[in-house]
């Protein structure tokens, strides 16, 4: 009888530590690693930072030489044509092959490009499904009736890649919003 409740007093302390420290052990999962690139540029471009690291967390987990089987590259998985496209709409250098791999400038680029697809869509969840599916998508489902102009029924994506993608980022967004105090 005094090894079971041992045992049960030690599991309610284990318990009861965890819980305690339930918040810093979520920051582990959810990080804000490069938070100076992503504040810095963030700020600049007016986007909010925690929506691009739920971005980057869904995209590499933080991983910065992370290579998708599509060739997206980086923290935030930039296509190479993509990339190369904003960096020379920003007179920004760029080297094919090499620049993804740099977290300042991956970062700079994803979050110019998210920024771009803002002002477009006016609102985060169809700019976060150009960002996976591409704007030449989402202009056709809209004028096709698939998707509101609003965002508001991401339910009807049709690539289940890209719903996925979408849920998995906005499940991201409010779990950093709360763990660092946003509104």
């Amino acid at each position: 009888m005094k090894k079971t409740t041992i045992g049960i007093i030690i599991v309610l302390i284990v318990v009861l530590i965890i819980s305690a420290n339930f918040t810093n052990i979520l920051k582990k999962f959810y990080k804000t690693d490069y938070k100076e690139y992503i504040e810095k540029y963030a700020k600049e471009y007016n986007v909010d930072p925690l929506l691009i690291y739920s971005i980057i967390k869904a995209e590499s987990n933080f991983k910065e030489g992370t290579v998708s089987n599509k060739g997206a590259c980086g923290l935030m998985q930039l296509m190479d044509n993509t990339a190369k496209e904003v960096a020379e709409n920003t007179i920004m250098e760029y080297e094919s092959g090499t620049t993804l791999y740099n977290p300042e400038k991956n970062i700079k680029l994803g979050i110019i490009y998210f920024s771009d697809l803002m002002k477009i869509y006016k609102n985060k969840e169809l700019a976060l499904i150009a960002y996976n599916a591409g704007s030449g998508n989402v202009d056709k489902w809209i004028e096709t009736g698939v998707l509101k102009a609003d965002g508001s029924d991401i339910e009807n994506i049709p690539y289940t890649e890209t719903n996925t993608y979408v849920r998995k980022i906005l499940r991201n967004y409010k779990i950093y919003k709360k763990l660092y105090n946003f509104p």
